[in-house]
């Protein structure tokens, strides 16, 4: 699911513009990239053109881009090429490695500890795009409380976290992916997510979402909307104007954005 996690303000323009995805301060990016960056989250594979690294010049490369924060509380941008090889991580066993790698899993879980000796629930995924292993610590994948206006219960919220699919009684299927841009794949094409926070609701809409992991899907289904997704996207509707008519009412507090051909600039 994709929730911000990071500030407009935060991004790191100058590293952005060193790459040419911005320029005077104006991001050069889809809307859609620039939400899952603000989220924690890779992009989609960007082609990057005119690098200069380490006095080597590079006409184009391919790669995502995603933002991790320094212990100094700042974002650095990191960049996700397409790898020659992929380093596994030291404790995947060679078959666990090479299942992820021929899509034979979706996901790994590894329980281990970390330097401090803290116990970590870790899940592994396997990027083809960039030939390369994701891991994530599993306590901070944020799980929805709710999805097409229905409530997950305590065990669907652990199989999310978990990586494994979640089914809902309309039929729709999903599960985390941190390989894939939206943060989440299902066997619809869209699906209305929900956080409880500070007592309300905050809602996200997923729409173009990818199929389930090796699993194909009848398309014009997909696109079928359930009662509970229309349910949502009425409530998720009636929320949007209820904050807007707040933020009419307090217009000095209001700050102005505009967006660039290709996102939102600042």
């Amino acid at each position: 699911m994709i929730q911000e996690t990071y500030k407009n303000e935060e991004i790191p323009l100058l590293d952005l513009e060193k790459i040419g995805l911005a320029k005077n301060g104006r991001l050069n990016l889809q809307e859609e990239d620039i939400r899952v960056l603000l989220s924690g989250g890779r992009t989609g594979m960007l082609r990057l053109e005119n690098l200069v690294a380490d006095g080597v010049h590079i006409e184009a490369l391919d790669a995502k881009l995603s933002l991790r924060k320094t212990e100094q509380g700042k974002l650095d941008l990191l960049v996700h090429p397409i790898y020659r090889r992929p380093e596994v991580p030291s404790f995947l066993t060679d078959s666990e490695a090479e299942k992820l790698e021929k899509g034979e899993a979706v996901n790994i879980e590894h329980f281990k500890f970390d330097e401090e000796g803290k116990p970590q629930d870790l899940l592994i995924e396997f990027d083809k795009d960039t030939n390369e292993f994701i891991i994530t610590d599993s306590s901070k994948i944020l799980v929805p409380d709710m999805v097409n206006s229905e409530y997950l219960t305590l065990e669907q919220k652990e199989r999310y976290r978990k990586g494994k699919t979640v089914e809902l009684a309309d039929g729709t299927v999903f599960q985390h992916s941190a390989t894939d841009k939206h943060g989440i794949r299902s066997n619809k094409l869209a699906l209305i997510a929900s956080v409880l926070i500070d007592g309300g609701l905050s809602y996200v809409l997923h729409k173009g979402l990818n199929a389930l992991f090796n699993k194909k899907r009848d398309e014009k289904s997909a696109a079928q909307n359930s009662r509970g997704y229309d349910l949502a996207a009425k409530n998720m509707e009636a929320h949007e104007n209820v904050k807007d008519q707040g933020q009419r009412q307090s217009p000095g507090d209001e700050q102005s954005e505009g967006y660039t051909r290709k996102g939102r600039s600042h």
